[in-house]
């Protein structure tokens, strides 16, 4: 019989946090529909609104990532992945990672050669009840209600992901921070436009666009750290992981004749190798360390 993972779906310690991270999940894409219909009616010939719109689109990709990597993950081990399905997660954090930073860079130039080009946005009006009515306060209203969901759920997301070690959920809140604030540099540009400045408009376009590209290229390298079997690192950032230190250092103190101690990170969970020593009475079940989760360590190798 094929040996497998003794790691097999969700385990108990965070199937709760799971279970709440989908249901936001599903309410995130809801709300992203709703608020991207909204933007694409009112956006016009704006350029900050179509790069706020095409964003907010982008937004869609890590929630969808999220649920069909939850429903992989939960199927566990089996005679083909006896790793079982935990690097699914990873390869959607990558996925979406690379069309944030693709995008952004498209949306820049786009930004970039409206201002060489020095195009002067105009913003109409329409008939509204026997009166003229800016169209800009049209598309204020569409970026202010799409600023909204995000900001809520975002916060939400950033507490799940910490409990999970979630980093596509991570991603995803921040992608939801940076559509709030895309809302709001929207909504500068087109007062811009209505006060005169021709070139608010694609300004704010570029601003949000090279926020885009950094949160893309640093979740990039997260990704492609965690997919070569690199070591552990902490939720949206380079730093290697609190929780694999103490793990290392625990590991060590128990086999000194170890001639190294190799971790690396598959999905939210950690596997350890033991290099030059033997396991003797070793039980994994007693394995208590300080400042690590124990359902974080999913596997203890040991190698002569």
């Amino acid at each position: 019989m094929p040996a497998v993972s003794e790691h097999a779906g969700h385990p108990d310690a965070i199937a709760q946090d799971m279970r709440a991270a989908v249901r936001l999940e599903k309410w995130n894409i809801f709300w992203t529909i709703t608020y991207v219909g909204a933007l694409g009616a009112a956006m016009g010939s704006s350029q900050a609104m179509k790069t706020a719109w095409v964003e907010d689109i982008l937004g869609l990709i890590p929630p969808l990532a999220f649920l069909i990597g939850e429903r992989f993950e939960r199927r566990g081990a089996d005679g083909r992945y006896h790793y079982g399905y935990d690097r699914v997660n990873g390869l959607g954090f990558l996925v979406a990672a690379v069309a944030l930073a693709a995008v952004g860079v498209f949306l820049l130039k786009d930004a970039v050669t409206a201002l060489m080009a020095q195009e002067h946005v105009t913003i109409g009006t329409v008939r509204v009840w026997g009166r003229d009515v800016w169209l800009g306060w049209f598309m204020i209203a569409a970026q202010a209600y799409a600023c909204i969901p995000p900001f809520i759920i975002g916060r939400k997301e950033l507490k799940l992901a910490k409990s999970l070690r979630d980093k596509l959920l991570h991603t995803d809140a921040l992608m939801n921070k940076a559509n709030w604030q895309t809302g709001i540099a929207g909504i500068l540009g087109i007062l811009g436009i209505g006060f005169g400045f021709w070139w608010a408009d694609a300004v704010a376009a570029a601003i949000i666009s090279a926020s885009i590209i950094w949160d893309g290229w640093n979740a990039m390298k997260v990704a492609a750290g965690e997919l070569i079997d690199g070591m552990p690192r902490e939720l949206g950032d380079e730093k290697l992981s609190q929780e694999a230190d103490a793990l290392a250092k625990s590991l060590h103190q128990q086999f000194p004749e170890a001639k190294a101690i190799l971790l690396r990170e598959t999905g939210r969970f950690i596997r350890a190798e033991v290099v030059g020593a033997r396991p003797g009475d070793f039980n994994r079940d007693k394995l208590k360390i300080d400042g690590c989760d124990d359902w974080r360590i999913d596997s203890i190798s040991f190698r002569p």
